[in-house]
């Protein structure tokens, strides 16, 4: 007996049709578009954010400065007539292998003798204290700007050798180097002048160079012999660098004295 078998064909031609569906789909259209809008800006602003962290990473970790040596300079009337202490540092600098500029105008020197401690600014930092340094010269004459450092003083904030510091530029092949823009690129080499004159010295005509006429201002400074001596030089941006010291035992007959080193 065979077996009876049916086949058939079902058809729906019945659809989801009208207004209501096609409001639906293009609500899911704009959903999918606001979301992958959302998605881009995001990401766009994460890839920002990673781009700037990663380069104020790379500046911190690479821009500072090395101290390559730092010089004492004794106030002197003569050559047998010389101060106890030491009365200026010379502190040579340059920039680390692939450090990014540094501005010396934005630059903080901290140096403490252990009795007393001074937070240096450049010379023509006016935005501390209201005011840079009395007479300070924006040309190149660092000269100039040293004899103000080591002699004059102002209302505000008062001794110049108490709160500013000068410089000199030694090498700079760009000749982007000037005393009222100092920015230091790499392989540029420099002189920070830091006074030192002690109370007990005010009475000396010259510090090296420069003609004081024994009008030299206390700095509260007394690096004597024996004096352990700790500097920290503080950039805008960057590493700090830290240098300390102990000055000899004796000066000797010495105007200059090597101290790091």
């Amino acid at each position: 007996m065979k077996a009876s078998t049916k086949t058939g064909i079902f058809t729906d031609q019945l659809g989801q049709v009208g207004i209501g569906t096609l409001i639906i789909f293009i609500a899911m259209v704009i959903i999918a578009a606001v979301a992958a809008s959302v998605l881009i800006q995001t990401s766009g602003v994460l890839q920002q954010q990673a781009q700037s962290t990663g380069k104020q990473a790379t500046q911190e970790v690479s821009s500072n400065l090395v101290v390559k040596s730092i010089e004492g300079v004794r106030a002197k009337n003569n050559a047998t007539d010389m101060a106890a202490d030491v009365s200026l540092l010379r502190i040579r600098v340059g920039l680390n292998v692939g450090s990014s500029p540094v501005d010396l105008n934005q630059l903080i020197v901290t140096i403490t003798d252990g009795a007393n401690t001074n937070d240096l600014l450049y010379a023509n930092n006016a935005k501390t204290h209201g005011y840079a340094m009395k007479d300070f010269s924006a040309s190149n004459n660092a000269s100039v700007n040293l004899n103000k450092l080591l002699t004059a003083t102002q209302a505000i904030p008062g001794d110049n050798a108490k709160y500013f510091f000068t410089v000199e530029k030694v090498r700079d092949d760009d000749v982007s180097f000037t005393q009222g823009n100092p920015v230091m690129n790499t392989g540029d080499l420099a002189i920070i002048y830091v006074s030192t004159v002690s109370g007990s010295d005010l009475s000396f005509a010259t510090i090296g160079d420069v003609s004081t006429a024994s009008g030299q201002k206390d700095s509260n400074l007394d690096i004597g012999p024996r004096t352990s001596v700790t500097m920290v030089l503080t950039p805008e941006s960057g590493a700090t660098t830290m240098a300390t010291f102990l000055a000899p035992s004796s000066y000797g007959t010495k105007e200059t004295v090597q101290l790091y080193p």
